[in-house]
């Protein structure tokens, strides 16, 4: 069986794709659902409710944040993804240099919202699916 500090190991190499998977799985899995701002910020909002499959009229109610390009300040969206993640700057970086890459996914139409208006300050090209 594997130690905690071998867990903690693990988590520390994956990137920010692979937590939000890991996180995902854990709240399936258990049935319980990430209630901390800063676990809802680094993996979007947990799922309010399944939605349904037909899409018949109900409003969308979850968003995936897609980056579609870095525009001319990288850097700058670099820093951004890094503050709406909450995750290091080689992980950002990574995101930003595999544009296009979702950013948050299944986030609540605020949060998609408030991280689009971020990305697209700085000169990102942003879609919201």
């Amino acid at each position: 069986m594997a130690t905690k500090d071998d867990i903690l190991e693990s988590i520390s190499n994956m990137t920010v794709i692979e937590l939000k998977e890991l996180l995902d799985a854990f709240e399936e899995k258990f049935e319980v659902t990430a209630a901390a701002p800063v676990a809802v910020a680094a993996a979007g909002a947990p799922a309010a409710g399944g939605g349904d499959a037909d899409g018949g009229g109900d409003e969308q109610t979850e968003f995936d944040v897609i980056l579609a390009a870095a525009g001319g300040q990288k850097i700058q969206v670099v820093k951004t993804v890094k503050d709406i993640l909450g995750v290091g700057l080689k992980d950002a970086k990574d995101l930003v240099d595999g544009a296009p890459k979702p950013i948050l996914e299944k986030a609540s139409k605020a949060d998609a919202e408030d991280a689009k208006a971020k990305l697209e300050e700085v000169g990102a090209e942003v879609e919201l699916k």
